[in-house]
């Protein structure tokens, strides 16, 4: 059976694609809004990203790509329709038909069971099919219209697109039940049970190898989980490489993890996981080569760009580092282990701008370092230094003190 498309990269794949041509330029805090919406579309946590996105748009309305339709598949996910229909209906009003209002307004329209107009969104939709199951609903949405012959086509079409989802026999079962074909009709409910009983297998398969994972005994573990790598299906491939990823098994994450990645080029999630993988491995420039274009293509995806941050900080670009770790930290403040990355990139930027003299550039830097870690005194230490060296010695003074004051203050801390 197919499983659910993460709601995140649903949001992501739209919002952030057809938007980065021209991204809003919105204030830090819309933006950290931003970034707490989508790091809870990314946890299923829809209550949360709802009040974020609504937040964003209250400072910015124009955040109609960025905010307002991952607020809607928010809306849509937690089960409150009305709401997600005129979230839609005003994405639509702003973008026109994009493939991904329809898909969804489709499916509002099924729930409704206002059949006719599901079949005009989700016809439009299947021209550009934006999700593996649009067929699906648009063979279901023909069938209850009563058009049996569009939803026989449909539905083989998405057997064809999605091969394992069980509800699609199932469907295509009753209409051929409809039609008279009753031979026909078990043989596809006969399939849809199958695909059932086949994902049960490999639920328990996922479990048993996790089981052996954790024992420790990484041959036996292998027989177990290698039977869940299937080269052709990216969320399999994901689970198994986050499986051996989660056991510290990084070496052979890899091949389900780069098999996943060039299934699904367009997911954000698969070059995260395959970064991240690379990062672990301390092979920078290999997770460098995948963050790159991910970082510009999905400019508020937190976790992205806070690895692509660390990743350059390793591969000795500190100025990349900076800029990806601003962003980073714009996107989620709260983020400690970012926030010291930053401070610690900004500090490396003042001192070799130090080194060359270049004192302007030295003091932007060590300002930025003091806002972030006011209670840190190297920052102010640096700069009295570069005062004393262009003789401003009121100014040199002062950041002595204070250096001094605040090297006092942690001192006496327990």
């Amino acid at each position: 059976m197919t499983r659910p498309i993460p709601q995140w990269f649903v949001a992501l794949t739209f919002a952030l694609v057809l938007a980065s041509a021209a991204l809003a330029q919105s204030s830090d805090t819309a933006e950290t809004h931003l970034g707490k919406g989508y790091e809870a579309l990314k946890q299923d946590r829809y209550d949360v990203a709802i009040t974020e996105f609504r937040a964003a748009l209250k400072i910015d309305p124009k955040l109609v790509l960025r905010a307002q339709f991952p607020l809607a598949v928010a809306l849509f996910e937690s089960h409150q329709p009305h709401e997600a229909r005129r979230e839609f209906e005003a994405v639509r009003r702003a973008t026109g038909d994009h493939p991904n209002v329809l898909y969804y307004l489709g499916r509002l329209d099924i729930e409704d069971r206002n059949f006719d107009s599901a079949v005009a969104n989700l016809s439009k939709a299947a021209e550009d099919p934006p999700f593996p199951d649009t067929a699906y609903y648009l063979g279901f949405a023909y069938f209850k219209q009563g058009d049996l012959q569009s939803a026989e086509k449909w539905l083989k079409q998405a057997a064809q697109v999605t091969p394992r989802d069980a509800r699609v026999p199932y469907q295509l079962g009753f209409v051929y039940r409809k039609q008279g074909r009753e031979a026909d009709a078990q043989k596809a409910l006969a399939l849809s049970q199958e695909l059932h009983q086949r994902d049960d297998t490999e639920s328990k398969l996922r479990l048993h190898c996790a089981q052996k994972l954790e024992e420790g005994n990484k041959e036996d573990a292998h027989v177990v989980c290698d039977q869940l790598y299937d080269p052709e299906d990216a969320d399999k491939l994901t689970e198994l490489g986050t499986l051996y990823g989660q056991h510290g098994d990084l070496e052979d994450a890899l091949k389900p993890l780069q098999r996943a990645a060039e299934l699904s080029p367009q997911s954000p999630q698969t070059q995260y996981n395959l970064a991240l993988t690379y990062f672990q491995l301390n092979q920078f420039e290999e997770a460098r080569a995948r963050l790159g274009a991910a970082a510009k293509r999905w400019p508020d995806l937190f976790p992205l760009i806070a690895l692509y941050g660390a990743t350059l900080a390793k591969l000795g670009d500190q100025a990349g580092a900076y800029d990806a770790l601003v962003r980073a930290h714009q996107l989620n403040p709260q983020d400690h282990p970012t926030e010291d990355l930053l401070y610690l990139t900004m500090l490396s930027l003042a001192r070799e701008r130090k080194t060359a003299k270049q004192y302007p550039e030295s003091l932007k830097y060590l300002k930025e370092a003091a806002e972030l870690k006011p209670v840190e005194p190297a920052p102010h230490r640096e700069m009295a230094e570069i005062y004393v060296a262009t003789k401003r010695s009121a100014e040199a003074k002062k950041e002595q003190q204070l250096a001094e004051h605040l090297t006092a203050q942690a001192a006496a801390r327990p």
